[in-house]
């Protein structure tokens, strides 16, 4: 019996060798099953935060004074009735050609359904900030439009960024900014 012990021991540690190696290269197995999923997770964020990044990198920056105060400049951007007041100055749009919930998460439609969005920041009389796109654009494109808003005197400093957009649009949508906002929104708020 004492012999057969020794034996016992040698097998019982081979039996535990060969488990822990079997072991280990199930475990190797399952890691790599997993992590090739991962990886075409990963590679498929990269590619996403790089488009999302060369969106973001395109940029419009733009400052303009108002003659009117603040509030004014805020409400005109944001009141239905007003909005519409000042497209239609502009032979383009009609008297009708927006739609703004002015929610914090409210829905917009301007220019005649040109241009959709939802707000996502609201500061009275100081902050707009809008995922805004052109219906033209790849569905699920947002951009962010962000109206700073600061008091100069008796009027208004605008501090005005467009960012994420598709870099093609850049010069356009840059003229439009100009004569299709701040133009009209200065005849508006003589």
């Amino acid at each position: 019996m004492k012999r057969l012990f020794p034996i016992l021991n040698k097998g019982r540690h081979f039996m535990i060798k060969k488990l822990s190696k079997t072991a280990v290269l199930i475990v190797t197995i399952s890691f790599m099953q997993l992590s090739v999923p991962a990886q075409k997770k990963q590679d498929s964020m990269r590619q996403q935060t790089s488009t999302a990044a060369s969106l973001k990198s395109v940029t419009i920056h733009q400052e303009v004074d108002f003659k009117a105060s603040p509030q004014q400049l805020y409400e005109a951007l944001l009141d239905t009735k007003q909005f519409c007041a000042f497209a239609a100055q502009s032979s383009e749009f009609s008297a009708t050609s927006a739609q703004i919930d002015r929610e914090v998460g409210g829905a917009f439609s301007l220019f005649d359904g040109h241009i959709i969005g939802r707000n996502v920041e609201l500061v009275p009389n100081q902050l707009i900030v809008q995922a805004w796109r052109v219906v033209d654009w790849p569905a699920g494109v947002y951009s962010i439009v962000k109206f700073e808003l600061k008091s100069q005197g008796s009027g208004t400093h605008l501090v005005f960024d467009h960012t994420g957009f598709p870099e093609n649009w850049r010069d356009h949508l840059a003229v439009g900014w100009q004569s299709h906002y701040w133009d009209l929104l200065t005849k508006y708020l003589r």
